[in-house]
């Protein structure tokens, strides 16, 4: 039965992946990069402004929200998860070094439809008389669309969201934990399990002021010393980096280049590269808008483009270097792939045996295992997070303590299953979890568009949408 749910989890997602996902995300992407008049370039450094101007490791409490930092440190810790190690290597293996070049084109278009999120999760949010902030694409979607139509697509996008986050993707992310540490430590991958389990319920029960403050100490420092790992390796490899890139953009646009006498096509070069990018920066999915709507912030253009800055470090830092790493050690000189030895490496080992170049092979295993154990928790933190906002959305305060349990029991699960059919599960849920998300932001489109041409001063919504979705 398993093997007959993988086969038609993995046929839907090719059709959704090499069609419908490419098609989304890219002209998502380049609807809002040519209606902001290329914002994602404009206002950048207005956004690493935003970022540094408010950088602390100890932002506090906030009566309501997060401030603008430790908003984007939990977006940043949905972001950069398994996706930018397992799923690099992952789009790597399948789609050739090609793939990672479609990772930087999606994750450039991206950075203008992550402005967009942010911009309408913030100008939709809805605060309570007690302080709660509630924001995420439901809120959007609804103002898109009024009646029937709006709440089916919401709530068809509340689903998809608890489905791939809250349940699968913390799979996915509890299962990579796992396996790792099982690699590096000897640590059995039930104990593993527990320990990600307690130490999340821990987290889960603090709320919103325990997730920000565990995001904005945690991302930060992991963030740098993964950067000072991966930079590590290309300086002893530097005399292969130049070749690196150079397979880079061959394998991107040559249906015919091969490495170690294996060919990478094209379209599976962009297929993975569209759907690790997803995975990865999650732009378009609609994950980070619940993170950048509890931001305090004096406008939706301040913390869109604080929003830009989230998808350049996932991809154009965090990503970048991983596939780097791999590249110059494994598919260039007498890397192991360059010499058609594939059966040795798999998504999982393949950036252990990278940095194994520059701390030995107990060593990488190590430093990888660690790496990965705080990218991964970081994401299940978020992402639990964000599924208990549309938990709240269908089924009220009630329903949230009830599905925080389910959560942790299906993260204990994740840690003990076969990567494929989670990983493949995963990528389904996230992919449907654009098509809603899209449409409305693209129906929204002039007002982000507006605000992103006064810089905040004006946003306004075409027909007063928003107010009629308010009254409702």
């Amino acid at each position: 039965m398993e093997a007959a749910l993988l086969t038609f989890v993995q046929t839907v997602n090719s059709y959704l992946s090499n069609y419908v996902l490419i098609i989304l995300l890219i002209g998502t992407g380049l609807f809002f990069t040519i209606k902001t008049r290329f914002v994602q370039v404009r206002c950048f450094g207005e956004g690493l402004k935003g970022v540094f101007g408010n950088f602390s490791l100890n932002g506090g409490k906030h009566k309501s929200g997060m401030s603008s930092f430790q908003a984007l440190a939990t977006a940043i810790a949905a972001q950069v998860g398994t996706g930018n190690i397992v799923g690099a290597c992952g789009a790597i293996l399948i789609g050739g070094p090609g793939a990672i070049f479609w990772m930087w084109v999606i994750a450039f278009l991206g950075m203008a439809t992550n402005y967009a999120e942010a911009v309408l999760a913030q100008k939709t949010r809805r605060v309570d008389a007690d302080g709660t902030v509630h924001g995420g694409p439901v809120y959007y979607i609804r103002t898109a669309f009024k009646g029937k139509f709006g709440k089916f697509l919401a709530g068809f996008f509340a689903i998809a969201i608890v489905l791939a986050l809250g349940i699968m993707g913390c799979m996915v992310q509890s299962n990579s934990i796992a396996s790792t540490c099982n690699t590096a430590f000897g640590i059995p991958t039930w104990i593993m399990g527990l320990i990600i389990v307690i130490a999340g319920g821990f987290i889960f029960l603090g709320g919103v002021s325990r997730i920000a403050s565990v995001t904005e100490k945690m991302v930060p420092i992991m963030a740098v010393i993964y950067l000072i790992g991966g930079i590590g390796v290309l300086i002893v490899n530097a005399s292969e980096v130049p070749a690196a890139f150079a397979l880079i953009f061959e394998c991107a646009f040559n249906p015919q280049a091969s490495v170690g006498g294996v060919t990478f096509g094209l379209i599976a070069a962009l297929s993975q590269g569209a759907k690790r990018g997803l995975f990865s920066n999650e732009a378009g999915m609609g994950s980070t808008p619940h993170a950048h709507a509890m931001a305090n912030v004096k406008n939706p253009h301040e913390q869109g483009v604080v929003a830009i800055v989230a998808v350049f470090v996932d991809t154009f830092v965090v990503v970048t270097i991983t596939a780097l790493t791999c590249i110059v050690t494994l598919y260039v000189g007498d890397g192991l792939l360059a010499q058609g030895l594939y059966d040795s490496v798999d998504k999982t080992n393949m950036a252990q045996i990278a940095f194994g170049s520059l701390f030995g092979t107990a060593g990488g295993n190590i430093f990888v295992a660690v790496c990965l154990l705080f990218f991964a928790f970081s994401t299940i933190i978020s992402w639990n997070l964000f599924a208990k906002i549309n938990i709240e959305y269908l089924f009220g305060k009630k329903a949230v303590p009830v599905f925080s349990c389910i959560a942790l029991v299906f993260i204990f699960i994740g840690s003990l299953l076969a990567n494929d059919l989670v990983w493949e599960l995963a990528d389904m849920f996230n992919q449907l979890m654009v098509l809603p998300n899209a449409i409305a932001l693209i129906a929204l489109g002039g007002a982000v568009s507006m605000c992103a041409k006064t810089r905040g001063q004006k946003m306004e919504f075409a027909d007063k949408k928003a107010e009629s979705a308010d009254a409702e």
